[in-house]
């Protein structure tokens, strides 16, 4: 591999990291508040809203049910609305971002549903409210299982952004349309797999790391 293409790579990787860690980020701060939503509005939650809770979560499944290659071009109205282009990294964040929140508030939704309920009664007989079951009780007793759905949310939104190269977004999966598919450069195909291997497997490592700290159970 010459020294350009080893330059590209480096820079496809950048832009990788750039739209999975921007995206991924986005997910955490609206998924988790909406898996909490989901888990307090159900049947028998801490601020039951039976209305409420069937909207969220008719939203949530309408996005999760559209295939992302689709979502991709649907939101490109408002991509170039928000960032102004509708090709390149910032581009892409808009849509991995719409796509990863409902997917990481439903896997925040199943940790949250797996605290002891004998807890939250137990906060409850003590006067706390909603806030103070939810800061004390539900995201520290779910947080292992949090940062585990939050690790796979990652490892998802890598396989995206790659997908996203496909309409120009750059990074990995361009570089792998580009060079390696089109242009029939196998080096760059087994490069560009390599190195998905190794980002996919180190944040896989991290997370499970950092599980396992967290698990006060171990």
């Amino acid at each position: 591999m010459s020294q350009t293409m080893f330059d590209l790579l480096l820079r496809s990787l950048w832009e990788t990291v750039l739209m999975t860690a921007a995206s991924g980020l986005i997910s955490l701060l609206f998924g988790l508040p909406l898996g909490l939503a989901l888990i307090a509005t159900d049947r028998g939650g801490i601020a039951e809203r039976l209305w409420v809770n069937r909207t969220l979560g008719a939203v949530v499944n309408g996005f999760r049910s559209v295939p992302f290659i689709i979502l991709l071009v649907a939101l490109i109205p408002l991509t170039r609305l928000i960032v102004g282009t509708s090709i390149g990294t910032w581009a892409a964040i808009v849509p991995l971002a719409i796509a990863a929140t409902p997917y990481y508030a439903r896997i925040a939704e199943v940790s949250l549903r797996e605290v002891d309920r004998g807890l939250i009664e137990a906060v409850r007989a003590m006067g706390g409210g909603c806030w103070a079951i939810i800061r004390e009780v539900l995201v520290p007793e779910a947080l292992p299982g949090i940062v585990a759905g939050f690790t796979v949310t990652l490892v998802t939104l890598v396989g995206a952004s790659a997908m996203a190269g496909a309409i120009g977004a750059g990074g990995l999966g361009d570089l792998a349309i580009r060079y390696g598919y089109q242009r029939f450069e196998t080096a760059v195909m087994v490069a560009v797999v390599a190195v998905l291997i190794v980002l996919v497997c180190g944040i896989q490592w991290i997370g499970d790391r950092l599980v396992a700290r967290l698990d006060h159970r171990a």
